[in-house]
C-alpha cells in the first residue's frame, strides 16, 4: 500500500486519489477520456500507417496492430488522465529505432493535425503539448544514443549511417 500524501491542498490523498484527483482536473478542462484517447489513438496510427516516412519505420518493428494499440492508448491514459494504466520502458522501445528530427516533424505533424481533427480546442491543445515533450525526449534520447550530445534547441539529423 503507498502511503497518503500531504500535498499542501489541506488534504492527504492516497495514491489513487492523487490519480483520479489529476483525471479529473484533465476531463474538466479538457473533455478528454478514454473513449476520446482511443479514437484519437486509432485515427492516429491509421495515419502512420499510411505515410510515406514514418510508416515504414513502424511496419518494421509492428506485427500484431492491436496489442501495439491497447499499449498507446494506456500510455495516453497515463499521460493525459494520470490513470496509471501504462507502465513501460517507451525510451528503450525507441533507441534502437533508425529515425531522426524528419522523422519526428513528421510524427509530430500527423499527431497534431489528427488531434485538431478529432478533438476539441482545449484536448488537442493538451495532446499536443504532450506529444511534444515527448519526442523531443525521445529524439535526445536517440541523439544521445547514436554519440550526438545536443544542446537546447539542436535536433539530431543522420547521416548516410540512418
Amino acid at each position: 500500500m503507498v502511503p497518503p500524501v500531504d500535498h499542501g491542498r489541506g488534504t492527504i490523498m492516497t495514491e489513487p486519489e492523487r490519480r483520479t484527483d489529476g483525471a479529473g482536473d484533465s476531463t474538466g478542462e479538457t473533455g478528454i477520456d478514454e473513449a476520446m484517447i482511443e479514437r484519437l489513438v486509432r485515427a492516429f496510427y491509421a495515419r502512420v500507417r499510411n505515410d510515406d516516412l514514418i510508416g515504414p519505420v513502424f511496419a518494421a518493428h509492428i506485427v500484431d496492430w492491436e496489442p501495439h494499440l491497447a499499449q498507446i492508448c494506456a500510455f495516453w491514459s497515463s499521460v493525459t488522465l494520470k490513470s496509471g494504466r501504462y507502465s513501460g520502458r517507451p525510451m528503450a522501445k525507441h533507441l534502437p529505432l533508425p529515425v531522426d528530427a524528419r522523422h519526428f516533424d513528421r510524427w509530430l505533424a500527423l499527431f497534431e493535425e489528427t488531434a485538431r481533427d478529432l478533438c476539441p480546442p482545449a484536448a488537442a491543445a493538451r495532446f499536443t503539448a504532450h506529444a511534444k515533450t515527448i519526442a523531443e525526449s525521445l529524439e535526445l534520447g536517440i541523439a544521445t544514443r547514436n554519440g550526438r550530445l545536443l544542446m537546447r534547441g539542436e535536433r539530431f539529423w543522420r547521416g548516410s549511417d540512418g
